[in-house]
């Protein structure tokens, strides 16, 4: 039998959830995922964590796991060249979160440190708000060129407010979060994240807060130190434009390429163009590709051999198309 005859289909993954301090319902709520604990913070989509891999829940190949798939079938999965760069580990991991409060000051270690103290990949990431309430807000950056003096000084002081960037945000609102940035998401917001395979976080404010335990999360104050890219910019947020059955570009970096995506009605799309994988994440509405329905909250993984794709919405659904370059 043609092996390469099992990746002839748009793959789905069980879904990680994961509770956390910060966590709240919304997953549950608004992006139907399955569980009845009421602090679920992050539903992993697809990932390549040790720990964590991702089994696929769909067709010929359900019950299998991320890790299994890029050993058995290699480029065919992935690509030529991103094989050809990443060996056997799936390269990006696709989440959504949910902060009912707000998430720890914290920022990602580069390529170069992560692999020098944690043999890790770097963490560079991008966040696509799905939902905000009134007044939401994320923290991303510096107001204005800073050093690791004045850094310690607030840290010391708990007033890294008064140095760290802080924007009010809306559904539809992207955000790209490089290593070394430093950033926190607030309370009330939903987003889609998608990020180098990497669980690398330096923490470097926790609001004083305890668990259940009454104890306190760890920082890293001095890890970060090295890490924290001080340097401001002018905006933090990421224009882009939402084209009806048309790609828009979003972030283009060496790690990943994502689009916007809107489709209403029935469209063919090829990808003979890319040597990657592709993933949508559904980030609005419901939608067929190849006769396998993506609603709000999923996430499929199309294979860098199945290039042709059929897709159909009857009202708009708005993807993220996501693959490396």
């Amino acid at each position: 039998m043609n092996k390469d005859i099992l990746l002839s289909y748009p793959l789905r993954f069980e879904s990680i959830l994961k509770e956390r301090i910060w966590g709240g319902k919304k997953l549950v709520t608004q992006l139907s995922k399955n569980s009845d604990k009421d602090s679920i913070g992050e539903s992993w989509e697809l990932s390549d964590v040790e720990g964590d891999i991702s089994v696929v829940s769909n067709g010929a190949l359900a019950g299998k796991d991320l890790k299994e798939l890029v050993s058995e079938f290699k480029e065919k999965l992935l690509g030529k060249k991103v094989y050809e760069q990443f060996g056997e580990k799936f390269p990006l991991l696709i989440k959504f979160i949910d902060a009912k409060e707000p998430l720890s000051i914290q920022l990602h270690p580069n390529d170069e440190l992560a692999k020098q103290r944690h043999n890790s990949f770097g963490k560079t990431e991008m966040w696509y708000i799905m939902d905000a309430e009134k007044d939401a807000e994320l923290i991303v950056g510096f107001q204005k060129d800073s050093n690791k003096e004045e850094y310690l000084k607030h840290l010391y002081e708990k007033s890294l407010l008064e140095i760290l960037n802080v924007d009010k945000v809306q559904k539809g609102d992207v955000y790209f979060i490089p290593a070394g940035r430093v950033h926190a998401i607030g309370a009330g917001v939903v987003l889609a994240e998608i990020q180098q395979t990497s669980d690398i976080t330096y923490r470097i404010y926790d609001w004083d807060r305890k668990d259940a335990q009454g104890n306190s999360r760890e920082l890293h104050t001095e890890l970060a130190l090295d890490a924290i890219d001080y340097t401001a910019r002018e905006t933090y947020s990421t224009n882009y434009t939402d084209t009806i059955n048309k790609q828009s570009k979003i972030i283009d970096c060496q790690y990943f390429t994502t689009n916007s995506f809107s489709v209403k009605g029935n469209l063919r799309v090829n990808h003979k163009d890319k040597d990657s994988f592709i993933i949508y994440i559904c980030v609005e509405g419901t939608i067929a590709i190849n006769g396998i329905t993506l609603q709000q909250g999923q996430t499929m993984l199309i294979p860098a051999i199945l290039k042709e794709l059929t897709l159909k919405s009857n009202n708009t659904a708005k993807l993220l198309e996501v693959y490396i370059k």
